[in-house]
């Protein structure tokens, strides 16, 4: 009894195409007539980052920490039963000013009374007051200008958005 030759089946054998083959061929040709095009060399404007962005440079960003407050961290720390002024002294183990721009507060006053105690947190005299002499009333917008004129705020936030628009900051 001998064995049985097996044969390999059909969607595992590989397919090879044939050196002489048309297909390779129009390849051939096209990178032979466009091969003067690849030769160019495209010039990449890269900006400097400024040096405001590491902590080793930046002089204005270290303790007392000026945090820049946004309408969904207040929000979040009522639904967590958080006190705002501890918390973020707890969490960044310095003296923090947290400060909050009218554009907060206006988003705020907007939510209507289903926020109203979120409103009264932020009109605490703790919160130091920023004025804004933009027009328009959307708070993103205006956190991201205040981040990049000024590069001496820590922004708390829970927006994944707004965290990515301020990672692209530079």
């Amino acid at each position: 009894m001998g064995k049985t030759k097996k044969t390999k089946k059909f969607a595992l054998v590989k397919r090879l195409i044939a050196p002489k083959d048309d297909r390779l061929k129009k390849n051939r040709d096209k990178a032979a007539s466009g091969g003067e095009k690849k030769n160019k060399v495209k010039v990449r404007n890269v900006q400097q980052t400024p040096s405001a962005m590491f902590f080793k440079f930046n002089t204005q960003l270290g303790p007392p920490y000026r945090v820049l407050v946004d309408t969904n961290f207040i929000n979040f720390a009522i639904k967590n039963k958080l006190d705002c002024f501890t918390a973020m002294m707890d969490c960044l183990l310095a003296k923090c000013i947290p400060c909050i721009s009218d554009c907060v507060i206006a988003e705020l006053e907007k939510l209507g009374t289903k926020h109203r105690l979120a409103l009264r947190i932020a009109k605490d005299p703790r919160f130091n007051r920023l004025i804004c002499t933009h027009k328009g009333t959307y708070a993103d917008d205006c956190i991201c200008e205040r981040v990049r004129q000024h590069r001496c705020y820590i922004v708390a936030t829970c927006d994944k958005d707004l965290r990515r628009r301020l990672r692209k900051v530079s």
